[in-house]
């Protein structure tokens, strides 16, 4: 490709190609630069220049600094150090690659509207930009699984979830997103044989293989995760309905525990009722076993704290009797709306009747239950956030990819081409926010992380 310069002043110089865009049917633009004050033309103004490098940069930073702080939170807070997080961190270490070896290429390449880097960089860029993306991709996919099993079939998952199992399914990811990857260092690409500065680094627009890695990074991914969330939203409803039905029941036994209850302590049963006249050895055995039984019920009825280790499960977790966890029981104003923070079921009070009793024991048991639920729920729920912020990233990009190779009139700007292929890159910024805002023990940690006081 040969420039030719038809305008040249002291503030900018207009060049046009001598051929046609690698976009066939598209006249090539002409290209305005700017001379900038360090020597170097631009292809857009100098204002613009800045305001691009400040906004771009701004999110390559923020893609760095929560990728690392997603994976050391998993390695040095011990609630998140449970092996399907090794999901979570090979996720995380895509989207840090991404912010790494692709984006300041990118923002480089935007800039200057040229390739200064040579063609084997080029090479090895467009390379890690396929493969990190597609691992990212891939990654997001796994974790949609993991959650799948662990929800559909939790007893035995719990067993075949080992550190070994995890590892080779994030390995499978990788070596996956490797294979769609390397295609094109092999041969099967479009790119020049003589690669100069204006010659374009961009991904090859072979028809085959872009229906094959756009299959491999996105669709099929995307076609896995659609049918893996309906099946996990389907699963999440029935054991609400299940559990629903069991509350009735148990609301109908403890009505019968009442009923039981009177007629056995009515005078019409022929019971004896005790009296004041009862032996005073009678009445120090009963009050010792009363007293036991008191001590028994308010162990039993000890509150429990349930919380979210990931965003892949749901655990509960005994609460301890600390004055800090004491002094943040006390300020809630209402555990049961307080959905986002870890839910607290209050201690019941233990009483001596045994039918109020009975009713309260149920009460509890019904309530843990429920927040169970409500955890496995809002789990459900911010995989589904996750999904759904990766389709409206990558679907604009992935069309474009697929489109332009075999619509010949289709001219988009390279504006605009910039804007879809950094709403893409995006995504690899988003994950960890996702994590911070749906995640109580994530929160934690990157308060902890971060020396944000208030951090458990």
């Amino acid at each position: 490709m040969a420039l030719v310069v038809i305008e040249a002043s002291p503030e900018r110089i207009v060049l046009r190609c001598c051929n046609d865009s690698l976009l066939d049917g598209c006249p090539e633009p002409e290209r305005f630069f700017y001379e900038s004050p360090i020597g170097i033309a631009f292809a857009v103004p100098i204002w613009e220049a800045i305001a691009t490098a400040i906004i771009l940069s701004l999110i390559i930073i923020l893609t760095i600094v929560g990728n690392i702080l997603v994976i050391l939170s998993v390695f040095t807070y011990k609630p998140l150090r449970i092996v399907q997080n090794f999901f979570i961190v090979s996720l995380a270490v895509a989207d840090l690659t991404v912010a790494l070896l692709v984006l300041p290429f990118n923002v480089a390449y935007s800039i200057l509207g040229r390739w200064e880097f040579g063609i084997h960089v080029c090479k090895m860029w467009l390379t890690c930009d396929v493969m990190c993306c597609t691992a990212s991709i891939l990654n997001l996919c796994a974790i949609a699984l993991d959650r799948y099993w662990a929800i559909t079939d939790p007893i035995n998952y719990a067993q075949k979830r080992t550190l070994k199992r995890v590892l080779f399914m994030i390995a499978g990811v990788w070596m996956l997103s490797m294979l769609i990857s390397s295609p094109p260092l092999a041969g099967w690409n479009d790119w020049p044989d003589v690669f100069e500065s204006s010659t374009p680094c961009q991904l090859t627009s072979q028809q085959g293989y872009v229906i094959y890695s756009s299959l491999g990074s996105f669709y099929i991914p995307l076609l896995i995760m659609t049918i893996v969330y309906i099946e996990i939203f389907i699963a999440t409803r029935k054991r609400l309905r299940e559990r629903a039905r069991a509350s009735k029941l148990n609301a109908v036994k403890q009505n019968i525990q009442q009923n039981s209850v009177k007629d056995k302590h009515s005078p019409v049963d022929g019971e004896s009722v005790s009296s004041e006249a009862n032996e005073p050895d009678h009445k120090e055995k009963e009050k010792k076993s009363k007293k036991k039984k008191k001590k028994a019920d308010t162990n039993y009825l000890h509150p429990v704290q349930v919380a979210e280790d990931s965003f892949t499960d749901v655990h509960e977790i005994s609460s301890n009797n600390s004055p800090k966890s004491s002094e943040k029981r006390k300020k809630r104003d209402d555990w049961r709306e307080n959905s986002k923070k870890e839910t607290q079921v209050p201690v019941v009070a233990v009483v001596n009747n045994p039918s109020k009793r009975a009713v309260q024991v149920n009460q509890f048991i019904e309530e843990k239950q429920r927040i169970s639920l409500s955890k496995e729920r809002r789990a459900a729920r911010t995989l589904g956030i996750i999904m759904g912020v990766f389709v409206v990233c990558w679907l604009p990009f992935f069309l474009m990819y697929v489109i332009l190779p075999f619509c010949k009139d289709c001219c988009p700007s390279e504006k605009l081409i910039n804007f879809i292929t950094w709403l893409g890159y995006i995504n690899s910024a988003l994950n960890p926010i996702i994590y911070t805002i749906f995640n109580l023990d994530f929160r934690r940690a990157f308060k902890k992380l971060l020396h944000i006081k208030g951090a458990t």
